[in-house]
């Protein structure tokens, strides 16, 4: 199910990123729909980053050696490059923040359809 939310992600980012380059005729618009649907990919990978540290540590898997504290740092770390990473598509390439945030919701709608085909296929067998 990541898998197939991952790449309806990407293809509605793209959809988006051409309605965007469309309605407004530049470039520019499908840029930041771009930009935004790269950061909403580089915070799912902080995110399951944790996660998957968060298991390994509960279930003694090979990372019990490592400290609470280790896995908290990395944690931060990680959004803090989110942060960096949005501050650089906005002031430094000077993405529009709106059309950063239409890329950014690419993964609300991916999940979205998740959630209409799974009730499509639980409701007729």
């Amino acid at each position: 199910m990541i898998a197939r939310i991952s790449r309806d992600t990407a293809l509605v980012c793209g959809f988006l990123a051409l309605v965007a380059a469309l309605w407004f005729r530049t470039l520019a618009a499908s840029l930041g729909v771009i930009g935004g649907g790269l950061l909403i990919g580089l915070s799912f990978w902080a995110i399951r980053g944790s996660i998957e540290a968060f298991v390994g540590l509960r279930s003694g898997g090979e990372t019990q050696g490592r400290s609470n504290r280790f896995h908290l740092v990395k944690f931060f770390t990680r959004h803090a490059m989110l942060v960096l990473a949005a501050y650089g598509m906005m002031v430094r390439l000077q993405l529009d923040p709106v059309a950063m945030l239409v890329g950014v919701t690419s993964l609300g709608v991916a999940v979205a359809v998740e959630a209409v085909r799974s009730l499509r296929w639980r409701r007729f067998p």
